[in-house]
């Protein structure tokens, strides 16, 4: 009985051995599959950004006159953005647009970036020429909502949006922060032409690191800037004068000041009304307050703007004539520039016997 008793047990302890021993090979095994991706974890691949924005708004425009009233809705941009490194210094950028204006989905920035330093950065491809400030902080990152509508700011030739084809360099040196480069000219001026770009800025407060700008910073920075751009182009010339001052306050308030004069001497400009008036000058101001406290999930911003622009048929017969440009905004922040809604009133008066406008309307931008 105990013979068979010392029997059972040793084959017992056996048999609990190999159940061991294919327990540790299960694990063995378990254990080299999961560690596969562990090491493929470890590999850092590069970073890739992807986002989107849009901007749409609802209108009602009353034309001088005895006009009738135009109501619309309008979808006036809707951006895809990708972007990411292909190496520490080398990065690129694809961003797109589509607009119910025009109805096309267009490449608006196709940009190869070398980044080095500070002081010393490549652009290649189809972005922002060295310009006023304006055009290169865009329809999302401006303080007003019926940007680029007073016949002043972001004047400057374009193939999109204020994009053209070409090389630039950009860098800071302490308060100066320089930019230069070579695009495409428009057509209009002939096949084989370049067109040269420059802008020098100064930033006396914070500084703005990086090459595309904003109009407001809603506090994250004080901010002092004055920026001075030209563009030249079979002798045919653009320049711009433009400022910005930001400033939080001590109760948590935001004031932003911003103008701008510019000159388009037969480049660029808004053509006036037909389309013919090659020469334009101008000029604008705005001011907004962003109250500290909360309203709901947002906080408050009023803002006011005035610009006016003048324009000559340097070629022809046609009268000069002169645009003035009032618009009011009560903006809701809910996300700073990710999520705000805009309530605007916009005037626009024209001398020359032409007609004047009134909008009022309401604008939602979104981003992720």
């Amino acid at each position: 009985m105990n013979n068979s008793s010392n029997t059972q047990a040793t084959n017992s302890d056996k048999q609990a051995g190999h159940l061991a021993t294919l327990a540790l090979g299960a694990l063995a095994c378990v254990s080299a599959l999961l560690s596969t991706p562990a090491k493929a974890a470890d590999i850092k691949l590069p970073p890739v950004s992807v986002g989107a924005g849009i901007r749409t708004q609802f209108e009602s425009t009353n034309p001088s006159g005895g006009g009738n009233t135009v109501n619309d809705f309008n979808l006036n941009n809707a951006r895809i953005y990708l972007g990411g490194s292909v190496t520490e210094n080398i990065k690129l950028m694809f961003n797109t647009d589509y607009s119910s204006a025009s109805s096309d989905l267009q490449v608006i920035d196709a940009v190869a970036r070398f980044e080095f330093s500070d002081q010393f950065n490549i652009w290649a491809g189809r972005f922002l020429p060295p310009s006023d400030r304006a055009n290169l902080y865009g329809p999302f990152y401006a303080s007003n909502w019926n940007v680029y509508e007073d016949g002043v700011q972001d004047g400057y030739p374009f193939i999109v949006q204020g994009r053209q084809n070409g090389l630039a360099y950009f860098g800071t040196f302490g308060i100066a922060k320089v930019s230069f480069g070579l695009f495409d000219a428009p057509g209009t001026l002939g096949e084989g032409e370049v067109l040269t770009s420059g802008r020098v800025q100064l930033n006396f407060w914070d500084a703005e690191p990086g090459y595309y700008l904003n109009g407001t910073y809603y506090g994250e920075k004080d901010l002092l800037s004055v920026g001075v751009a030209g563009q030249t182009s079979a002798g045919q010339h653009a320049y711009t004068l433009d400022t910005l001052l930001e400033k939080k306050l001590p109760n948590g308030g935001v004031v932003t000041l911003e103008g701008e004069l510019s000159r388009y001497d037969e480049l660029g400009g808004y053509g006036g009304i037909d389309g013919t008036y090659i020469d334009s000058n101008g000029w604008y101001a705005l001011g907004a307050y962003l109250f500290p406290q909360k309203l709901g999930i947002g906080k408050v911003q009023l803002l006011g703007k005035y610009g006016a622009a003048r324009f000559n048929d340097t070629s022809g017969p046609l009268p000069e004539y002169e645009q003035t440009t009032l618009e009011f905004n009560v903006n809701y922040l809910i996300k700073t520039f990710d999520a705000r809604l805009s309530l605007f009133f916009k005037s626009t008066e024209l001398d020359a016997g032409l007609p004047d406008t009134t909008q009022i309307g309401l604008g939602l931008q979104l981003q992720i």
